[in-house]
Formats: structure tokens, sequence, C-alpha cells
């Protein structure tokens, strides 16, 4: 199972966030990830990046481009930022971290 959440600090990303969280629920709709995740997309103060958290309830192999993993109590944490670049293509970056290979 994906879920997804944002916090956004601005407008700047919305419209953004919007189509990612879309193309996230539609990521392989015939089959889910052996190990369910969260996407978190999030703004932080005086950074006008987009920032995304994939945290995956068993540890997965690393994916190029993601920083992690960091140990959560709800599982293992990767995280990405984004700047000028389509939703589509970030989506694509989004779509390997959460379907990455368990360890």
């Amino acid at each position: 199972m994906i879920t997804t959440a944002h916090k956004l600090l601005t407008d700047e990303w919305t419209g953004d966030v919007r189509l990612l969280e879309t193309a996230i629920g539609r990521f392989d709709a015939s089959r889910s990830p052996a190990n369910d995740c969260r996407v978190v997309l999030f703004e932080l103060p005086r950074d006008r990046h987009l920032h995304v958290n994939v945290t995956h309830r068993h540890q997965t192999k690393s994916v190029r481009g993601w920083a992690g993993p960091g140990s959560l109590p709800e599982g293992f944490v990767n995280n990405r930022t984004f700047g000028a670049m389509q939703p589509s293509r970030i989506a694509g970056h989004i779509r390997k971290m959460v379907f990455a290979e368990s360890v």
C-alpha cells in the first residue's frame, strides 16, 4: 500500500504536488509494492526546493539520487529534493524509490 501526505508552507509547489499525488496513486494500480510505504512531500523554511521522504516498513536497496536510509520508528526513510523539474519526471524518480527492492 502506498500512502501520501504533504506539508507545504507556500503555494509554490501546490499544483505540482497535486499532480504528484495523483500520479503516485496510479503507480501500478494492479499491484502494490511488497514493502508498504508512505510518501511525504514538503517544503522547508527559506528553501525553494520540494523535499520528498519515502518511508518503507522494511529497508530497501539504495536508489541513485536518494539519501538514506534513516531509521524511524515506522521504518526506513529515504529523502530527495527537487527543483525546476517537470512533475512527470519527479514522479518517475519517486516511483523508483517506492518500488525499490527490499534488502
